[in-house]
């Protein structure tokens, strides 16, 4: 029990949005990735490459950029795979079942080798069957789609839907199942004996255990979309049917280690109704994306807050024993472990309390609206907070889009590098979202540094391009792109402009250009969340320039 517990503090990971790893990627909208220039449109300066050595070898570093960053996203996503594969493992429909799987191997088998080659095709059954599942996703969705779906309000709202229908389940609201023909039908099949039979084992434990492991398979499969990556489902239901089969394999090898499981208890609905408030406050994070995507201004940071203080509130009430739900057992007396988890909970929501009133909250702040939202602040610049260097008044999109605490971006790449010409400075493009958990972790945590707050605002002119916004372009900016594209939106200009020239379309992207050449100065760079790192980076393309 003890070691349950304490294991709960360290799945919680895994249903957190993938921020420290890699990089988001909240928009393509249908983009081929072909260096090539689109058709001018009134308003852009968007400009095809010279055919120089010079640009071939900025291409090669911009390509190795993105290369790097997508890989990065795939082992974040293969991580939050394994981690939610754990969690499943110790939900009421699984963990009762390792000991019963383990002794009818063992009853079909008349050695020990027999049974751990038994064991071993019944996890690579499990593993085949979860990666087929997130192959089939993007085969139905395709590239296209899923990169699409970190900003489309339709599939935002749906996917905020059905993660507060998980909790319910969760929660104890109701079950979600699959129909009992299934299960039947492949009970049956696995009556068969053989490897086959094997197989149908796995489906059928795959399907009897649909309504604990739905919610979170559920919930990696709408993370592993919105990141972008088109091989995200397949690799993190890859992670997740490792961590899933992995135990079964070990006891077929060390079947002593069964005796030292704890037994099944009121404690597994305990760990199922805390991953419940879990999907309960990731859900929101997908509520905040639609409304800063369409500039709604419902659902800013103070409220984004105060739902999350409630929710992990009443998440340190029920494990103190205060709240009761529907398939809870008695419960007795509180256990050491689970009063140490309370306390971690209820200290959290406190935590949370300054940040109604401007507190940065930089342990969270990648999953926060950004503080601009905020109608509220008391906070004070303070110290290394930095500040406006730059003169100029930006005016297009100004009203638009909210400008990072202490800078005074551009949100026009053409006002931007105009300002910057005249000045002889170079450019920073900062490609960012709304709904780029990395942005806002990189703007919230290591702007705001000394170094790199007067890198940016003396050494740069800032131009943030949103590529996910919404907002529709005047008639006359609207045009289509060799490929065939319709640029209709804000987001659509950006986000082609991204991934037409600079062949990337991950956030944070960070390109620091000559404003004379619009030639990259050294190669872009995605999130780093090291300050210093990336003080260096902002002064190497200083060091690098040339007016």
């Amino acid at each position: 029990m003890r070691r349950i517990c304490l294991f709960v503090l360290f799945i919680v990971a895994s249903f957190a949005p993938i921020v420290s790893y890699g990089q988001d990627t909240v928009s393509t909208d249908g983009i081929v990735f072909t260096p090539v220039a689109p058709t001018k449109a009134p308003g852009s300066t968007i400009r095809q490459q010279d055919n120089s050595k010079s640009d071939a070898n900025s291409a090669n570093n911009i390509a190795g950029a993105s290369k790097k960053q997508s890989h990065q996203s795939l082992w974040a996503i293969f991580l939050a795979g394994i981690l939610g594969g754990f969690a499943a493992l110790l939900m009421p429909c699984i963990f009762p079942m390792l000991p019963f799987t383990m002794s009818y191997f063992t009853k079909q088998s008349h050695s020990k080798s027999r049974a751990v080659r038994m064991a071993i095709c019944y996890g690579l059954s499990i593993i085949a069957i979860y990666v087929i599942l997130g192959l089939t996703i993007t085969v139905i969705f395709g590239a296209d789609t899923l990169n699409n779906l970190a900003t489309n309000g339709v599939f935002n709202m749906l996917f905020f839907v059905l993660l507060v229908a998980f909790a319910a389940s969760f929660l104890g609201a109701f079950e979600i199942t699959l129909p009992n023909s299934w299960v039947n039908k492949m009970d049956e099949n696995a009556d068969k004996g053989g490897v086959l039979g094997i197989f149908f084992m796995a489906t059928t434990l795959s399907l009897v255990s649909f309504s604990c492991t739905g919610p979170i398979i559920g919930t990696l499969l709408v993370q592993a979309a919105v990141s972008g990556a088109l091989l995200g489902p397949a690799v993190g239901m890859l992670g997740f049917s490792l961590a899933l089969a992995l135990p079964f394999t070990l006891f077929a090898l060390f079947p002593s280690l069964l005796k030292s499981l704890p037994q099944s208890g009121g404690w597994l609905n305990s760990i199922k109704v805390v991953l419940g408030f879990l999907e309960l406050a990731l859900s929101l994070k997908f509520l905040s994306n639609v409304d800063l995507a369409y500039h709604w201004h419902l659902f800013d940071r103070e409220v984004f807050l105060v739902l999350w203080i409630v929710i992990f509130t009443l998440m340190g009430f029920y494990l103190l024993g205060k709240l009761r739900f529907a398939h809870d057992s008695t419960l007795s007396y509180i256990t050491v472990p689970r009063l140490f988890l309370a306390i971690g909970v209820l200290s959290f929501s406190v935590y949370m309390v300054p940040g109604l009133w401007g507190a940065p909250l930089k342990s969270i702040s990648a999953f926060l609206p950004p503080k601009a939202t905020q109608d509220f602040d008391l906070s004070i610049s303070i110290g290394n907070t930095a500040m406006v260097i730059n003169n100029a008044r930006p005016e297009k999109y100004v009203n638009l889009f909210d400008k990072p605490k202490g800078f005074n971006p551009f949100f026009d790449y053409d006002e931007g590098l105009a300002y910057a010409r005249k000045i002889k400075k170079p450019v920073m493009i900062d490609f960012t979202g709304h709904a780029c958990v990395n942005c806002r972790k990189m703007e919230e945590n290591i702007w705001p540094d000394k170094q790199v707050s007067e890198a940016i605002n003396e050494g740069y002119v800032l131009i943030q391009l949103y590529v996910d916004d919404k907002t529709d372009l005047p008639a006359g900016e609207q045009f289509v792109t060799p490929e065939g594209r319709k640029i209709k939106t804000i987001g659509n200009k950006w986000s082609y402009l991204q991934t037409s020239r600079f062949l990337a379309n991950s956030q944070p992207f960070y390109v620091l250009v000559n404003s004379q050449t619009e030639q990259p100065i050294v190669a872009p760079k995605g999130a780093d969340y090291d300050a210093m790192s990336f003080y260096k980076y902002l002064k190497s393309g200083l060091n690098a320039f040339r007016p």
